[in-house]
């Protein structure tokens, strides 16, 4: 088996995922909490994209952008972990060429689209806090479908080149990746050609497009902040706050690791393989099911209907 995974096929037919290196006796213990989050995830945002497609009260922008957040958030999910949880307990390490530019595509699609999906949310709150007059104005269903079409495509013209980057390099030596799912990097390190271009583009446009979203979104809160200092009422302060809460910690969940896992890719070398993977495991398994908690615990009308919804009664 390994000496057909170091064989010099040039077009591979399929890689070997080995899971997370140096911990592969513990596989099977380490995958139990990675099941049970993932089922925290697929149920949290499961719920919210129910309760924002049901319930009319909910169809306003900012729910709008909560809903791409959760489905955004299943996707990154959904590409990693099932298959994750194949390699822990089943074994299942052997993915395909195809199969492994899918999920490669996927997961940095997906992860885009979260960026995007943050900076709109951000601008979302700034329009409600700092311009509520003119809020229902400019977001109007028109511009919201189009701020959805601009992100969807931003990420997607963004990430496609990646998948054709991959795609042309010949693969004469090792086809075994020390990870548990297929990322840009990780698989082009594998091929035996130059690949200045997949380092350097994998690189610069993550972190232009990180940094370009968060000095927006900075920009956005520092506005927020200081109108919200400035409102007369107590009250609309400290709801204004709570919301603005939730939202900053969605954000440092997100951003922390994702900007950890792109400077390390570059300059981590003295970094333990063991806990870099470990670290891009709890990555796409942990910000899904953390970011329907916490808007669940603090969006008074998410958290409203989630307790009419398993407590029916309550609504009398």
């Amino acid at each position: 088996m390994m000496a057909t995974l170091n064989s010099t096929s040039v077009n591979p037919g399929s890689f070997m995922l080995v899971g997370i290196p140096g911990l592969e006796q513990f596989h099977i213990w380490i995958g139990i909490p990675f099941f049970t989050i993932y089922l925290v995830a697929l149920a949290g945002n499961g719920i919210l994209l129910y309760l924002i497609t049901m319930d009319h009260s909910l169809h306003e922008p900012m729910f709008f952008f909560l809903f791409m957040l959760a489905s955004a958030d299943l996707i990154l999910c959904t590409t990693c972990v099932p298959k994750t949880l194949g390699i822990f307990w089943l074994k299942a390490q052997k993915i395909t060429f195809p199969g492994c530019l899918t999920q490669l595509f996927f997961l940095h699609f997906s992860f885009f689209l979260d960026s995007a999906i943050l900076l709109g949310m951000a601008f979302d709150r700034y329009m409600a806090i700092c311009s509520p007059l003119r809020y229902t104005s400019v977001l109007t269903p028109r511009t919201i479908v189009k701020i959805m079409v601009g992100i969807v495509g931003r990420s997607f013209s963004v990430i496609l080149p990646i998948v054709f980057l991959v795609k042309r390099l010949p693969f004469c030596r090792t086809r075994i990746i020390p990870h548990t799912y297929c990322e840009h990097i990780g698989v082009a390190r594998l091929a035996c050609a130059d690949i200045s271009i997949n380092i350097w583009y994998g690189f610069a446009v993550p972190l232009m497009t990180i940094i370009s979203d968060l000095i927006l979104i900075g920009i956005s809160y520092s506005l927020i902040l200081h109108a919200v200092f400035h409102l007369p009422s107590g009250d609309a302060r400290q709801k204004a706050l709570s919301t603005c809460g939730s939202h900053v910690s969605v954000i440092l969940i997100f951003y922390t690791p994702a900007m950890f896992s792109v400077l390390t890719h570059r300059f981590g070398h003295n970094i333990s393989l063991t806990f870099h993977i470990m670290f891009a495991n709890l990555y796409v398994a942990i910000p899904p099911a953390l970011n329907p908690i916490i808007y669940g615990v603090k969006t008074k009308q998410i958290r409203d209907k989630v307790i009419l919804l398993f407590f029916p009664k309550g609504r009398q």
